[in-house]
């Protein structure tokens, strides 16, 4: 893949970049009425109004050169082809055949992915439905009520995002609880409010190791023998396991036909379309956990046979490499105006910041420009009155997504138009500004902040897949232009490994830390050995 930087078209949007601080984004309006119709697209449920963005016609088609020059084309066939593009970890990256309405062909790893893909979705269902209809019985003969899905990451956010997002359509005798923090009291404030014979625990761990999920399902495992009085509480109808390592999970002593199974080539902030999406199976039903598929399948269609002017993810992916690198900005808002979209921005954080995070191109060299930005949000007109005086009145450069629902039938309608109003004019607002008529300088609003609109019809299952695939697409188009693996995570392994060293009584090795953090850890201990 070539430095971007070295390609005609990256200098000539340097150059384009100066010219686009002399207009606003207002003068671009005014000077081309069919603007809104030349810079909105269609998917299936969604629309996409880009219009309120500091970008010309010209600019655009600069930016759509940069992507043809970049080999984008190339590497999307790589990805659906099941190729290894994931090349520090000699992977292949296939969550797209996880949700395909057609069995896969690929072999990857000498099998068809295909038939591995349609094992789980049937032991999926089968489960999801014994559980929902009250056939799966406690050890104690009663019908489980409460699920608890213990992971961290991927593991964790991505069903706790959809299962909020879905929250219209959940089981409506049953309640859903995540726990990932390996904080002890998140795990023991909720057990202090769960039946332990009507609870049903989701060990979702794609290693089987990770010492955030262990040490809480250590903590669950306890709990169920102290209250239902028995041993090996693991072994029983209260815990299921999700990995990518079923000896592990065997080994640990989950019932065999207890371990739901997924693959290495499923990155963990990619896979909620595996059996890691068990929660939302139980929470909303099978038939729609696989509209959730489907929806996201269909923006997979449109990604990968689109051409790029009308392509959904590769335009809000050149609009951020537009502000990221040619423009300044250091990081971008997500902001729904849908209570039930509320997890969304963090989810989002962990799949752009986590897959783009990165320094170093796919040929080793330190990169030298702008990639992943920060990213950051929360629901609508609760931000309204809290962070939105910097987007208005501040220095910096914030482009914002704003997302909602143009119907909801969750809400009532005169208070569903008043979101819907607040959020439009909010967008109005930081693009037109407001200049002070008292010529007082603190009443002044510059404007000119751009800002993407995406309409879905309704917040469904379908709706809300492809609204995640728009997103997963948007960051790996962007990965692909930087010339960086968007699939590996190797930043979150040194603290990890630091904290095991510091913590592992045997090997002695916190007297190799820092001065700063030997003595930290020396107060920590002390304390800790004073309440004992």
């Amino acid at each position: 893949m070539p430095d971007p930087t070295s390609l005609p078209e990256w200098k000539e949007l340097l150059a384009r970049s100066q010219l686009s601080q002399e207009s606003t984004i207002t003068e671009l309006f005014d000077a081309d009425p069919g603007r809104v119709d030349k810079f909105s697209v269609n998917c299936g449920g969604l629309y996409l109004d880009y219009s309120k963005n500091l970008v010309s016609d010209e600019d655009k088609q600069a930016l759509l050169g940069l992507a043809d020059s970049s080999g984008l084309s190339e590497r999307i066939e790589a990805m659906f082809k099941g190729e290894k593009i994931n090349t520090t970890e000699d992977r292949a990256v296939l969550h797209t055949a996880l949700r395909s309405l057609e069995k896969s062909d690929i072999e990857c790893d000498g099998l068809i992915i295909g038939d591995g893909i349609e094992q789980q979705r049937d032991h999926l269902k089968l489960f999801s439905d014994r559980v929902r209809s009250g056939n799966w019985k406690g050890s104690t003969g009663k019908s489980i009520r409460s699920i608890v899905n213990i992971g961290i990451g991927g593991s964790d956010l991505g069903p706790k995002c959809v299962c909020s997002s879905l929250e219209e359509f959940a089981h409506p005798e049953m309640d859903f609880h995540f726990v990932s923090n390996v904080d002890g009291a998140c795990i023991r404030s909720l057990l202090k409010r769960l039946d332990p014979e009507t609870t049903l625990f989701i060990i979702q761990s794609k290693t089987f190791t990770t010492q955030e999920t262990l040490l809480n399902a250590n903590a669950a495992i306890n709990w169920c023998e102290e209250k239902l009085g028995f041993q090996n509480a693991q072994n029983s109808p209260h815990f299921v396991a999700v990995t990518a390592s079923r000896t592990k999970a065997e080994a640990f002593g989950i019932d065999k036909e207890q371990v739901f199974e997924f693959w290495d080539w499923v990155g963990g902030r990619y896979s909620l379309w595996s059996t890691i999406g068990l929660p939302i199976a139980l929470m909303v039903g099978f038939p729609r956990f696989m509209e959730l598929l489907e929806g996201a399948a269909a923006m997979d269609d449109h990604f990968r046979h689109a051409p790029f002017e009308e392509n959904m993810p590769v335009l809000m992916a050149l609009l951020g490499i537009w502000y990221s690198n040619f423009l300044g900005a250091d990081s971008i808002a997500v902001i729904p105006y849908c209570e039930r979209l509320g997890l969304l921005p963090s989810y989002l954080q962990q799949l752009d910041m986590e897959s783009n995070g990165k320094s170093t191109s796919l040929d080793g060299e330190p990169v030298s420009y702008a990639t992943g930005p920060i990213v950051w949000g929360q629901t609508g007109t609760n931000g309204q009155h809290a962070f939105f005086q910097l987007l208005h009145q501040g220095t910096r450069l914030v482009p914002i997504d704003f997302i909602a629902a143009r119907q909801d039938e969750m809400s009532y309608p005169d208070q569903h138009r008043v979101l819907l109003g607040n959020m439009l004019a909010q967008a109005a607002a930081l693009m037109t500004g407001q200049h002070s008529e008292d010529t007082s300088p603190h009443k002044n609003y510059p404007g000119n902040h751009p800002s993407n609109t995406l309409l879905m019809d309704r917040l469904t299952p379908a709706n809300l897949g492809a609204l995640i695939a728009l997103y997963e697409h948007k960051v790996f188009v962007q990965g692909a232009i930087w010339n960086i693996n968007s699939f590996d995570q190797w930043g979150v392994e040194l603290g990890k490994s630091m904290a095991k060293e510091l913590l592992d009584e045997e090997t002695n090795k916190s007297a190799e830390f820092d001065a700063s953090t030997k003595h930290l850890f020396k107060l920590i201990q002390a304390e800790a050995t004073s309440t004992r």
